[in-house]
């Protein structure tokens, strides 16, 4: 069953679109708010799922996408979904939340001691209807396959094989979402709503916080770490790198402002700060992350697995030849072409459990790509997924990916279960949303996501981001902890301009 589509009319960019459906549970927008060659091509707003599924705390053994995978398998199974190849490539399926913590369903990783926000380690959502804009033609969509709103027993009853009156109905029901989608955006109001997200839930009170220490150079935001305990621990793991532990592992500081602002409001702001080609957005119940993350973690279109770790950064110079100096001397840097290529091999080990065999690729290494604020270095590593061939052949997809590639190694380490654990143990409290990832997945498998760097999360009266560094043998402790505000740059800046903090008077 193909959807039923409508283009708009009028183009209405993302962020105001989002805007427009501020308050709907389960908003969703993948956000090229940079576009630039092969990359942010498409963006995508989503709302109100027919179902949804969380993992409110990962436990080691545990399949968390099992739920999800057989709710699809059986919509698929009873409605013969299809994808229209000529349109973007969301056109409905799952799409949400994997937070770092849900590594620990696949290893035995110690859990940080304070977590005071408590977000879930996963949340999904089964999308019917979706806007998808396609940038290089200037056009965007209305997409909905028009399928019934689903609990739990209604997945696990779901028959094969659909009738005429099915199909009826699900055309019905196709054409009335998008009715409704088509009068929220001409109604749309683009001022930021104060009714973004429920708000039943308590501020969390300072004194329930994890030890703060002033962020340098700025009133109104705190960290986790201060500088001098930050140093040591870059320190710490210089010495597991001399033990022979680890030969990198990524370590990270959270910053902490509160924040009265609804989380749309927030997203615009950034989105102008520090534009990326994988910003996005998830609102539900009271919590909301607002990213605008430069990384891809997993790409999968026709089988074909594409990852995209960054790794190697230099602050952006205001002179132009200065900008293009800094560029060469991180193109040229040992220390951060080694970190680059560590993971990069992390990262085609990962794959290979799950590709066939001679598969594995590497078309880029050690690119340098510029952003707002920073210049990056990029690798890309590709494969094929197992297509079950032979007798005993086996069969991938990307829910068997997710399990054998989550969390990503451009933000844990290499070896990444070591390095893992030493995150565990030095960082205060827990990464949550951070270093996780934002997906969506359609109906036909081809699948698309961002590692959740350069984001904030929005809850009980706070809004906070992490920002950290590879850390390798070579690394200077001092170098590595500018680095982090080097990162933050672009996030502080949302917030000063949010009126959320300010910077210190030298």
């Amino acid at each position: 069953m193909a959807p039923v589509v409508e283009e708009l009319k009028v183009v209405p960019s993302p962020a105001d679109a989002l805007q427009a459906f501020a308050g709907c549970d389960g908003l969703i927008l993948f956000d090229s708010a940079l576009q630039r060659d092969r990359l942010g091509r498409y963006s995508f707003l989503t709302a109100d799922p027919i179902a949804t599924f969380e993992v409110e705390r990962a436990t080691f053994g545990d399949s968390p996408f099992e739920s999800v995978r057989a709710a699809v398998a059986r919509l698929n199974d009873r409605f013969s979904l299809s994808r229209l190849s000529d349109l973007p490539p969301f056109q409905g399926g799952v799409a949400g939340l994997l937070s770092y913590e849900l590594g620990g369903c696949w290893e035995r990783i110690a859990r940080t001691g304070r977590d005071e926000f408590e977000l879930p380690d996963a949340w999904f959502g089964i999308y019917d209807w979706v806007i998808a804009w396609d940038h290089q033609q200037n056009r965007a969509w209305v997409i909905s396959h028009g399928l019934p709103k689903l609990d739990s027993q209604d997945a696990d009853s779901l028959q094969p094989s659909i009738s005429n009156s099915d199909l009826s109905s699900c055309q019905d029901r196709a054409a009335a979402r998008i009715r409704e989608v088509l009068a929220k955006l001409s109604s749309a109001n683009t001022e930021p709503s104060n009714d973004d997200l429920n708000e039943a839930s308590q501020d969390v009170p300072e004194a329930e916080l994890a030890p703060q220490h002033p962020l340098p150079g700025w009133d109104g935001v705190t960290s986790d770490f201060s500088r001098d305990e930050y140093l040591a621990a870059v320190a710490r793991v210089i010495e597991y790198i001399h033990a022979g532990d680890v030969f990198q592992a990524n370590v990270s500081q959270r910053l902490l402002a509160r924040c009265n602002l609804p989380p749309t409001e927030l997203y615009s702001t950034l989105r102008r700060c520090n534009p990326a080609p994988f910003a996005g957005f998830l609102a539900h119940n009271d919590w909301a992350i607002v990213s605008a993350s430069p990384e891809r973690f997993i790409r999968v279109e026709n089988g074909v697995v594409e990852t995209r770790p960054i790794k190697g950064t230099r602050q952006r110079r205001t002179g132009p030849e200065a900008d293009l100096f800094t560029r060469d001397e991180l193109r040229q840097s040992e220390k951060d072409v080694a970190e680059n290529v560590m993971i990069v091999d992390l990262l085609r080990n990962d794959l290979s459990r799950v590709c066939e065999p001679g598969s594995i690729s590497v078309p880029e290494l050690c690119v340098v790509e510029t952003y707002e604020t920073v210049q990056h270095l990029v690798s890309e590593v590709r494969g094929t997924l197992k297509q079950g061939r032979g007798q005993r052949g086996e069969k991938s997809d990307i829910w068997s990916l997710l399990a054998a590639s989550f969390p990503g190694g451009s933000i844990t380490g290499a070896p990444k279960v070591r390095a893992m654990e030493i995150i565990s143990e030095l960082e205060p409290t827990a990464r949550g949303p951070y270093c996780g990832c934002l997906f969506y997945s359609c109906f036909d498998g081809t699948f698309d996501s961002s590692i959740l760097i350069r984001s904030f999360v929005w809850r009980r009266g706070w809004v906070q981001c992490r920002v950290g560094g590879g850390i390798v043998a070579q690394s200077n402790p001092v170098a590595e902890y500018e680095e982090t505000l080097h990162k933050a740059e672009g996030m502080l800046r949302a917030l000063q301009q949010s009126g959320l903090c300010e910077p210190r008077a030298k």
